[in-house]
C-alpha cells in the first residue's frame, strides 16, 4: 500500500454522458440485491447516569470523570485532563462485548476542552494476547476544536485471540484535555454473498491470475467465503510489512502471514509476498546503529544495515518459500523529482544502491522459484514512469535479478486515462520483464473536500466505466501481465477510508455489504472468454486510448420492443458462419462468446446478426455490440468500431450474459443481415 498521488482533473460533459451511459447498461444485468439488515447496537456510553460507565484512564496519573461542561447530547460527557502523555486517554475493555470474525463499527463525539483550542485526536483498540500487546488505529489522526463536537467512526473485526481488548482515544502529541460522548459499538449482520454470479477467476481464467490484498479478517466468515469464490490469487497487506514480521530485531510476528498462506494453500490460490523493504513500515531499529543512535552514511553504518536486511530476508523469504509466487522484493523507490530518479529514503542515503542490489541478490538465494519485483506508484505518470525503466534497465544491465515490475494503479474515478495506462505498460516491454497490476483500486473523490456516506450513482457509473478501460488495456497485453491484483476485498474496509483525509470511499469492486457493484459488472464485460485471444475490443485501435472508446459504454440502456431493421447502407453476405459458444455457465446465468466469419468475397460494412432463443434465456448485457430482444427474438448490431467484416475469411466478435433455467440449448438458426449463416 502506497500514497496516491491525486490527479482529478474536470469532469468533462461528455465523461458524465459516458458514465451515464455505463450505468444504464450496467444496471440493467445487476441482480436486485435484497434490502440490508438494520445495524445491531452492542454497546452505548452517553454518561447521562452520572457514572464513567466502564471507561478508565490508560495511565497512572489523567483524571476521566463525567463532566457538565460540554455535552453532544443530554448535560453530560466524559472528560479526559491531567494527562502527561499523548498515549492518555479514555479506555473501554470490550473483550466480553465483540465477537471474533465479526466486523464493528465504532463511534464516538469527541471536542476539545475549553482552553484548548484544537487538538489531532485518534480511536484506536488493543488487543493482548499471552503477554503480546499489538495496537490498531481505527480512526486516523481528526481534528477537534473547543467550538464544536466532532465524530470520529470507523470499522474493526477482531481476527485474533485476545485476553484482553479495548478501545480508547488518545491525541496525536500533547497533553491537552478532551472530552468524549455518545459512543455506539455496532455491527451490521452480513448479507450471503452472491453465490450464482460468474467468478471472477473463472471469467479472467484464460488472461490472468486475478489477486486481493488482505488482512486476517478477509479470511472469516463471508468475506472468506467471497475471497475464495473470486481470487485465485492473494497478497498479505500488512502482514508481511516489516513492522509485522520483526518489530523487534530478532523477533519475528508470522502469525497472520502464516493463516494468509495456509488459506490461500487450501484454496489453491497464489500468494504474492509484499514486502522485503519499504522506506515506511519499517521499525525504527532497523535505522540506529549498534549505540542505539540514528545511522549516518559511514562504511560501518552500511555494512550494519545491509546485514540486517539480508538477515531479514533470509527469514522472512525462507520462511514461505515453496509459497509465494511473486515478491515486492522493494517498494516504491522512485522519486521523480529527483535529478536521478531514487528517493532520498534513509535505505538510499545510507547505501546508495546497494540495499535494492542486496535485496534482490538474497531473494533470489532464498526464494529461486519466485518472481521478483520490483513496485510503485504512479507508473502511468510520464517522468516517474521514465525514472523507473531507467532504474529496472541500469540493474538488469548490472545483472541484478529481476524478473518484473509491479504497477500499483491507484487511481480515481477520472485518472488514470486507459491511454495513460497503455502507456505504462507498453513503456516496459522492450526490457523484457513481466508486469503486473498490483494495489488496484478506484476512488470515488476527485478531491479532499469531498465526503460521501452513500456512493453516488453518477460515481459508481464513472467508477465502472474507469475500471472497464483499465482491463480493456490489461487484457490488451495479457501475454506481459501476469497478474492483477485489487487492493482490498470489498467497501468494508479499505485504506483511502483514511488516506488522503479520514471519511468513507468506496474503490472496489464489491460494497460494503460484500455485493458486486457497477464495477465488477463492467470488468465481467470486458472479459476474455477464450484461450485463443482477446475479442475485438482490445483488438480495435481505439479500444483502450480512453473510457470513451471503451466498447461496452455504447450499448443502448433498454432494448428496443422489436428487432430493428438492418442498418441502413449494410451489404448483404452471400456466405457466412457463425460460432456460438457458452464460456461460462452458473446456476441462473450464462456467458456466451460469438464469432461471425465472412465467407464472401464482399467486405461487410454494417451488421446485424438475429436468432431465437427456445428456452427462455434473456440476455441482460452485451459488449462489442449493441443488443434488442422482443420475446425469444434476438437483435444484435455491430458496435461503431467493428462494423466492417473484412471479405473471405474477415471476422467480428461480441460476447454477452444472459439468464437460463432449466435448459440452455444453442440457437438453431443464425441470420446476418437476412442472409442465413453456417453454424460451427
Amino acid at each position: 500500500m502506497s500514497t496516491l498521488t491525486s490527479r482529478a482533473g474536470r469532469f468533462t460533459l461528455g465523461a458524465l454522458m459516458l458514465t451515464l451511459s455505463a450505468l444504464a447498461v450496467v444496471v440493467a444485468s445487476i441482480p436486485t440485491p435484497s434490502r440490508a439488515a438494520d445495524p445491531v447496537t452492542v454497546l452505548t456510553s452517553g454518561f447521562e447516569d452520572g457514572t464513567v460507565q466502564g471507561w478508565a484512564r490508560r495511565g497512572t496519573v489523567e483524571t476521566v470523570a463525567v463532566s457538565t461542561a460540554a455535552a453532544h447530547s443530554g448535560t453530560s460527557s466524559l472528560l479526559t485532563a491531567g494527562r502527561t502523555a499523548a498515549w492518555n486517554g479514555p479506555s473501554k475493555d470490550l473483550l466480553a462485548t465483540v465477537t471474533k470474525g465479526t466486523r464493528y463499527t465504532y463511534s464516538v463525539w469527541a471536542r476539545a476542552a475549553a482552553g484548548a483550542g484544537s487538538v489531532q485526536v485518534r480511536m484506536s483498540v488493543e488487543r493482548r494476547w499471552q503477554g503480546t500487546a499489538s495496537y490498531e488505529q481505527v480512526v486516523n489522526s481528526t481534528t477537534v476544536s473547543e467550538s464544536g463536537w466532532t465524530q470520529l467512526t470507523g470499522g474493526y473485526t477482531l481476527a485474533n485471540d485476545a485476553d484482553f481488548f479495548a478501545v480508547y482515544v488518545e491525541t496525536v502529541s500533547g497533553t491537552a484535555s478532551f472530552h468524549i460522548d455518545d459512543f455506539t459499538l455496532s455491527y451490521q449482520p452480513p448479507d450471503p454473498i452472491q453465490t450464482g454470479i460468474p467468478s471472477l477467476k473463472t471469467v479472467f481464467a484464460n488472461d490472468f491470475p486475478i489477486g486481493a490484498a488482505v488482512g486476517r479478517p478477509q479470511l472469516l466468515g463471508e468475506r472468506g467465503q467471497l475471497l475464495a469464490k473470486h481470487f485465485n490469487s492473494v497478497t498479505a497487506g500488512n502482514a508481511m510489512k516489516w513492522d509485522t514480521i520483526q518489530p523487534v530485531e530478532g523477533t519475528f510476528n508470522y502469525t497472520d502471514a502464516d493463516a494468509i498462506v495456509a488459506f490461500a494453500r487450501a484454496n489453491a490460490m497464489k500468494v504474492r509476498g509484499h514486502t522485503f523493504v519499504w522506506h515506511n513500515q519499517t521499525p525504527a531499529w532497523v535505522f540506529n546503529d549498534a549505540n542505539g543512535q540514528p545511522m549516518t552514511a559511514t562504511a560501518a553504518d552500511k555494512t550494519l544495515l545491509l546485514a540486517r536486511l539480508e538477515a531479514h530476508i533470509r527469514a522472512l523469504g525462507a520462511r514461505y518459500a515453496s509459497d509465494i509466487s511473486a515478491w515486492d522484493v522493494v517498494n516504491e523507490v522512485i522519486d521523480e523529482n529527483q535529478s536521478d530518479g531514487l528517493r532520498r529514503s534513509t535505505w538510499f542515503n545510507i547505501t546508495g544502491l546497494d540495499y535494492i542490489r542486496t535485496a534482490f541478490r538474497v531473494a533470489r538465494e532464498v526464494a529461486p522459484n519466485a518472481k521478483l519485483f520490483i513496485n510503485d506508484y504512479n507508473t502511468n505518470v510520464t517522468n516517474k514512469r521514465d525514472k523507473l525503466y531507467n532504474l529496472v534497465a541500469q540493474l538488469k544491465a548490472e545483472g541484478v535479478p529481476i524478473d518484473g515490475v509491479g504497477h500499483q494503479q491507484h487511481g480515481n474515478i477520472n485518472w488514470p486515462t486507459g491511454a495513460e495506462t497503455d502507456a505504462m505498460i507498453a513503456k516496459f516491454i522492450p526490457l523484457g520483464v513481466e508486469q503486473q497490476i498490483t494495489e488496484m483500486d478506484t476512488s470515488i473523490y476527485t478531491s479532499s473536500s469531498e465526503s460521501f456516506t452513500t456512493p453516488p450513482a453518477d460515481r459508481l457509473a464513472g467508477q465502472a466505466a474507469r475500471y472497464k478501460a483499465w482491463f480493456d488495456v490489461y487484457r490488451k497485453y495479457k501475454a506481459d501481465i501476469t497478474s492483477v491484483t485489487l487492493w482490498g476485498l470489498a467497501d468494508d474496509e479499505t485504506w483511502l477510508d483514511s488516506y488522503p483525509v479520514s471519511r468513507k470511499d468506496f474503490p472496489l469492486l464489491f460494497d460494503v455489504q460484500l455485493q458486486a457493484k457497477p464495477a465488477y459488472w463492467a470488468i465481467i464485460g470486458s472479459a476474455s472468454p477464450t484461450a485463443s485471444g482477446p475479442a475485438s475490443p482490445s483488438a480495435s485501435p481505439s479500444a483502450s486510448a480512453s473510457p470513451s472508446a471503451s466498447p461496452s459504454a455504447s450499448p443502448s440502456a433498454s432494448p428496443s420492443a422489436s428487432p430493428s431493421p438492418v442498418p441502413s447502407g449494410s451489404t448483404i453476405p452471400s456466405g457466412c458462419r457463425v460460432k456460438y459458444t457458452v464460456t461460462n455457465q452458473w446456476n441462473s446465468g450464462f456467458q456466451a462468446d460469438v464469432v461471425i466469419t465472412n465467407a464472401s468475397a464482399v467486405a461487410v460494412n454494417g451488421w446485424q446478426l438475429r436468432w431465437t432463443f427456445a428456452n427462455g434465456q434473456v440476455i441482460n448485457q452485451s459488449w462489442s455490440s449493441t443488443y434488442a430482444q422482443s420475446g425469444a427474438n434476438v437483435t444484435i448490431t455491430n458496435a461503431a468500431w467493428n462494423g466492417t467484416i473484412g471479405a473471405n475469411g474477415g471476422t467480428a466478435s461480441f460476447g454477452f450474459l444472459s439468464s437460463w433455467s432449466g435448459t440452455n440449448a444453442k440457437p438453431a438458426t443464425f441470420t446476418l443481415n437476412g442472409t442465413v449463416c453456417a453454424t460451427v
